[in-house]
């Protein structure tokens, strides 16, 4: 493990040091993976972007000032690009959110939480790219709003109204899909058997 603080590493990064771009890689491969996986819903895609993403980190590592831009922020800016460059290269599709099997898990509640989560994601994503870049950034990557509004080109105060409005969006869905759910369990009911919806979050192929 290579010595030295966040701010020694990425000035060392900057002078092309491979060592110091490998702690740096170490200690941002799962941010920079979240952000991703919580764009596309896809895990191996995320692994490819963000394996990418490092790569062209390298590359264009001569252009990273050290002094001027926290070397999360940066990456995340990659990230960013590197999403919506793989979206304009790509037609749409459902992409089925799969991920690894827990071991040791409880099947039944591996399963309510999977269904949460899926719920969860599905409606992220149906939020407009400026809400959702918002929520992803302040509640998975928990960043404050000032580094928010940096990594935006906004102000703080810009930030917490699209987060605002993005909570508010969520929570309408939210409803929404419980009461698409409550309908399907009183369909189920009355059938006197299962009642299927094509259209319910985490079934989609």
């Amino acid at each position: 493990m290579v010595e030295g603080g966040l701010d020694d590493l990425a000035k060392r990064v900057s002078q092309r040091d491979t060592d110091a771009f490998q702690a740096l890689y170490e200690s941002h491969l799962d941010t920079v993976y979240r952000y991703v996986y919580y764009k596309v819903g896809n895990g191996q895609l995320a692994e490819d972007l963000t394996q990418h993403i490092f790569m062209k980190a390298w590359e264009a590592i001569h252009r990273y000032q050290w002094r001027e831009l926290p070397f999360q922020h940066w990456l995340l800016r990659l990230a960013r690009n590197a999403v919506i460059d793989h979206y304009r290269s790509m037609k749409p599709t459902n992409s089925s959110l799969l991920d690894p099997v827990s071991v040791g898990v409880d099947p039944e509640i591996e399963l309510a939480q999977s269904e949460m989560v899926n719920t969860l994601q599905d409606a992220v994503r149906q939020l407009p790219d400026e809400q959702r870049e918002v929520i992803v950034l302040r509640f998975i990557e928990q960043m404050p709003h000032a580094d928010v509004a940096q990594h935006l080109g906004k102000s703080a105060a810009t930030v917490r109204v699209i987060q605002h409005r993005a909570l508010q969006a969520l929570r309408r869905l939210l409803e929404q899909d419980e009461q698409r759910g409550a309908r399907v369990e009183r369909e189920r009911s009355a059938a006197g058997g299962p009642a299927v919806e094509s259209d319910a979050p985490g079934t989609r192929g």
